[in-house]
């Protein structure tokens, strides 16, 4: 199961965790993802999509129906 926005197309990176004496491990920084259904008016359905608390805020802001025509 991926770790991937659909709307933004944002991912897990990979960091460097760096210690108070300064040594460095790799870690990776996870994004903030949920499982969201939104109802889509042109086909009538409802769709169920991973997207990230970025993509929802922009949901609320330009509705759902915007950001698929925009893709």
């Amino acid at each position: 199961m991926s770790k991937i926005c659909k709307i933004t197309n944002k991912k897990s990176i990979i960091g460097n965790k760096i210690s108070k004496s300064n040594n460095k491990t790799k870690r990776w920084f996870k994004i903030n993802i949920f499982k969201k259904k939104f109802y889509n008016y042109n086909i009538k359905k409802w769709i169920k999509m991973k997207i990230s608390t970025k993509a929802i805020k922009l949901i609320k802001k330009k509705g759902f129906n915007f950001l698929i025509k925009k893709k």
